[in-house]
């Protein structure tokens, strides 16, 4: 009797449920169909908008769950782990940008009807799906030199790589009625009122006195702008002065002007501190959990300190194919290069110093920084910049020829309509 009743309750508990989709050797179930319908029809009431008809609706989601599926599949074969405390730290990150604490961020998952243990899988799942479209898409991005110097050659490229200037502004018109010796009378003007400021007194309440700007009351301040939002007459006077000085007196068709740069931000000598660093990255798989992974890697850092040369062991251990056959070497880093937590263990270590074992997108590492020193590197600045920003514009089209691959290469069978 108790048989028949253990195997009616599995029929009862097998009906409750059913495969949606196959995706390789993997299933969706209407369970998790239904649950992402549910939160998808919640957000849709709380924007507001008219939701499409449901078997619309239903087919996207169900789209959705198969590319999610296809990509968590993909980076746990890729050793791709989101440990608690990386964790912990992006709920808290969650909590602080809605300005509330901890406990009151979990009240609000209960009071929505969730569960805490619900959620941190959900962010759990997107964490590890932006880290392995990253790493899968970001690597299929190739910026040429010639399509970085056409953008910053170009008006837009100009502008989102000019420094910030915070600029005031005295103006002494020059109506088209006036004679040449009137005209002379307002650029000697100009230069009295430029003396009166070199010598100390505030250029501030000078423009007050005498602007005819627009924004004499505000004491001529322009504020903090783009160098290439200013005028082109500015702009060939600005970028020859340093804060604090003022413009020789500049003709434009309204007149006179006089500038005073007060601050800058970005554009000149940049200083920045390169480290020469060298690596052994491990990563986790099928065989080698994470807890094995740290421990090989700390028997290799004990190694290290007690004498056995760094390089012989980056080429005999380290996964990385880039670096594991030149000792690990990384070379001299510049900014933005490497991915935030290596470049913050860089930072923190001391020369010669061996890192304990740290975890990234690409696995885990024991880092050495065996050089630092500071270059000036202003250009490569402006061209990493620039490159980034290109390099995120492509990111979304290639992410979705990416998403089309990785699902016209998968076996995906659709079971059921996916109505209840």
């Amino acid at each position: 009797m108790v048989l028949s009743i253990s195997l009616a309750a599995t029929a009862q508990i097998q009906l409750l449920d059913k495969v949606i989709a196959i995706v390789d050797d993997d299933v969706v179930l209407q369970s998790e169909l239904d649950l992402r319908m549910t939160a998808v029809y919640g957000q849709i009431q709380q924007s507001g908008t008219q939701p499409p008809p449901q078997e619309i609706l239903l087919q996207q989601v169900l789209d959705r769950l198969i590319s999610e599926r296809l990509q968590l599949n993909m980076a746990y074969s890729a050793g791709v782990r989101i440990g608690d405390e990386e964790l912990n730290l992006a709920l808290a990150r969650i909590a602080a940008g809605n300005k509330i604490t901890m406990e009151q961020y979990v009240e609000q998952i209960h009071a929505q009807g969730q569960t805490i243990a619900n959620v941190r899988e959900e962010i759990r799942n997107e964490m590890t799906l932006m880290r392995v479209q990253q790493g899968k898409v970001m690597r299929r991005i190739r910026i040429s030199e010639q399509e970085l110097d056409n953008f910053l050659n170009s008006e837009e490229g100009r502008f989102l790589t000019s420094p910030d200037v915070n600029v005031g502004q005295i103006l002494l018109t020059v109506p088209s009625s006036l004679s040449s010796a009137e005209t002379d009378q307002v650029l000697d003007r100009a230069n009295d009122l430029r003396v009166q400021a070199v010598a100390g007194t505030d250029f501030r309440q000078l423009a007050i006195a005498n602007s005819a700007d627009q924004s004499a009351l505000q004491g001529g301040d322009l504020g903090w702008r783009k160098m290439a939002q200013l005028p082109g007459v500015f702009i060939e006077a600005v970028e020859k002065m340093s804060p604090g000085e003022v413009s020789q007196p500049i003709r434009s068709g309204a007149g006179y002007h006089l500038l005073k740069l007060y601050e800058t931000r970005g554009g000149g000598e940049q200083l920045i501190e390169q480290h020469f660093a060298r690596h052994i990255l491990i990563k986790p798989n099928q065989i080698r959990d994470q807890a094995t992974t740290i421990e090989q890697l700390s028997g290799l850092r004990e190694r290290t300190i007690a004498g056995e040369d760094f390089a012989d062991l980056a080429k005999e251990f380290s996964e990385d194919p880039g670096s594991g056959l030149k000792g690990g070497e990384l070379g001299w880093s510049t900014p933005g290069m490497f991915v935030p937590e290596f470049e913050e263990t860089m930072g923190t270590i001391a020369v010669g110093e061996i890192s304990l074992p740290f975890s990234s997108q690409f696995g885990w590492h024991i880092l050495q920084v065996t050089e630092r020193r500071k270059q000036d590197f202003s250009d490569n600045i402006l061209r990493n910049r620039a490159e980034n920003m290109l390099r995120q514009r492509k990111y979304e089209e290639e992410l979705q020829v990416w998403l089309q691959e990785i699902r016209d290469e998968a076996f995906i069978e659709i079971k059921e309509s996916g109505k209840s």
